[in-house]
Protein backbone atom coordinates (compact mmCIF):
# COMPACT_ATOMS: atom_id res chain seq x y z
CA UNK A 1 0.00 0.00 0.00
CA UNK A 2 2.87 2.43 0.78
CA UNK A 3 4.37 1.64 -2.41
CA UNK A 4 1.27 2.38 -4.43
CA UNK A 5 0.63 5.70 -2.28
CA UNK A 6 4.02 6.93 -3.20
CA UNK A 7 3.73 5.79 -7.11
CA UNK A 8 0.66 7.71 -6.97
CA UNK A 9 2.02 11.01 -5.72
CA UNK A 10 5.09 10.70 -8.53
CA UNK A 11 2.77 9.80 -11.38
CA UNK A 12 0.71 13.17 -9.64
CA UNK A 13 4.23 15.33 -9.69
CA UNK A 14 5.52 13.92 -13.11
CA UNK A 15 2.33 14.48 -15.00
CA UNK A 16 2.07 18.68 -14.73
CA UNK A 17 5.72 18.72 -15.84
CA UNK A 18 5.26 16.36 -18.95
CA UNK A 19 2.01 18.71 -20.39
CA UNK A 20 4.59 21.96 -19.83
CA UNK A 21 7.37 20.21 -22.04
CA UNK A 22 4.51 18.67 -24.66
CA UNK A 23 3.25 22.07 -25.72
CA UNK A 24 0.01 22.42 -27.48
CA UNK A 25 -1.30 21.24 -31.09
CA UNK A 26 -1.38 24.75 -32.59
CA UNK A 27 1.12 25.83 -35.21
CA UNK A 28 4.53 27.60 -33.64
CA UNK A 29 3.83 31.48 -33.47
CA UNK A 30 6.39 32.84 -35.45
CA UNK A 31 7.62 36.17 -34.81
CA UNK A 32 9.21 38.78 -36.83
CA UNK A 33 12.51 39.61 -36.84
CA UNK A 34 13.49 42.92 -35.17
CA UNK A 35 15.58 44.97 -36.95
CA UNK A 36 18.17 47.29 -35.97
CA UNK A 37 17.67 51.05 -36.81
CA UNK A 38 20.73 52.83 -36.35
CA UNK A 39 19.93 56.89 -35.32
CA UNK A 40 20.48 59.04 -37.82
CA UNK A 41 23.20 61.08 -37.46
CA UNK A 42 22.45 65.02 -36.75
CA UNK A 43 25.09 67.35 -38.74
CA UNK A 44 27.08 68.88 -37.02
CA UNK A 45 25.93 72.14 -36.07
CA UNK A 46 28.37 75.57 -35.53
CA UNK A 47 29.98 76.03 -32.12
CA UNK A 48 29.58 79.51 -31.43
CA UNK A 49 26.30 80.57 -30.74
CA UNK A 50 24.72 83.36 -33.76
CA UNK A 51 23.28 85.83 -31.47
CA UNK A 52 26.55 86.01 -29.97
CA UNK A 53 28.60 86.75 -33.16
CA UNK A 54 25.65 89.56 -34.29
CA UNK A 55 26.28 91.03 -30.64
CA UNK A 56 29.85 91.24 -31.59
CA UNK A 57 29.52 93.05 -34.63
CA UNK A 58 27.12 95.67 -33.25
CA UNK A 59 29.74 96.51 -30.42
CA UNK A 60 32.46 96.51 -32.96
CA UNK A 61 30.41 98.67 -35.22
CA UNK A 62 29.42 101.27 -31.86
CA UNK A 63 33.25 101.50 -31.19
CA UNK A 64 34.23 102.59 -33.65
CA UNK A 65 31.54 105.19 -34.36
CA UNK A 66 32.79 105.98 -31.07
CA UNK A 67 36.24 106.56 -31.71
CA UNK A 68 35.39 108.31 -34.89
CA UNK A 69 33.35 110.53 -33.26
CA UNK A 70 36.31 111.84 -30.75
CA UNK A 71 37.82 113.27 -33.71
CA UNK A 72 35.01 115.23 -35.03
CA UNK A 73 35.71 117.39 -31.81
CA UNK A 74 38.39 119.30 -32.68
CA UNK A 75 38.33 123.01 -32.28
CA UNK A 76 36.21 124.40 -35.74
CA UNK A 77 37.36 127.74 -35.13
CA UNK A 78 40.62 127.40 -37.83
CA UNK A 79 37.95 126.54 -40.62
CA UNK A 80 36.23 130.01 -40.16
CA UNK A 81 37.85 132.89 -42.62
CA UNK A 82 39.46 135.89 -40.17
CA UNK A 83 38.51 139.44 -40.82
CA UNK A 84 42.05 139.56 -42.41
CA UNK A 85 41.46 137.75 -45.02
CA UNK A 86 38.35 139.48 -46.29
Amino acid sequence: MRFTTTLAAAALCAAPALVVHAGGLSDEIMEAPVAAVEPEVAPAGTSINPTFVIIGVLAALLLAAALNDDDDDDDDSDDTPTASLL
